[in-house]
């Protein structure tokens, strides 16, 4: 991913206003130059002033897609089981994966409506996908036949159905 500055980063948010926008707080190291982005594929983080609030800018033709997302309060299991984020199709225990839920944009969003979709609860797809990160307890690994250009080209393909439907309204 080419690397983003703040303005532009504000101005791509299609479901929320400009003031809202405006007061996002950037991910951690922004300031500091600290962001991996020849390793991100799109940009994703936790608003660090409001945990509950997740943030996905996207590449692509037409500049970048921004999209506020709600996060899930945190919910302790003792059930253990798998999850498969939608995004990178990386499989984690339950925690590892979450369902974000993002307000539409336009009309239909400022009227309540939503989308959601599964994705990584850390939002480090594209680390998962190349190796970078691995999910904190190492399931059976299935078999993945795709080379990594595939299979970034899968995961940014997910992402973009997903901004896809958010833009829509």
């Amino acid at each position: 991913m080419h690397p983003l500055d703040e303005k532009i980063i504000r101005a791509s948010f299609v479901n929320c206003s400009k003031g809202e926008a405006s007061r996002i707080r950037l991910p951690a190291g922004f300031a500091d130059g600290a962001v991996p982005w020849d390793d991100l594929d799109f940009l994703g983080w936790t608003d660090p002033g409001a945990p509950l609030r997740a943030l996905l800018v996207v590449p692509g033709e037409n500049g970048p897609t921004g999209v506020v997302l709600r996060r899930p309060e945190e919910r302790r299991s003792n059930v253990a089981r798998s999850s498969m984020c939608r995004i990178c199709l990386t499989e984690h225990t339950a925690s590892g994966v979450a369902l974000f839920v993002a307000p539409l944009a336009g009309a239909a969003g400022r009227n309540g409506n939503t989308v959601g979709e599964y994705i990584c609860a850390d939002l480090a797809c594209s680390l998962y996908v190349r190796g970078r990160r691995q999910p904190k307890m190492r399931l059976v690994p299935r078999a993945e036949t795709l080379t990594l250009p595939e299979r970034i080209d899968r995961a940014m393909a997910n992402l973009t159905a997903f901004t896809r439907r958010v833009v829509a309204g």
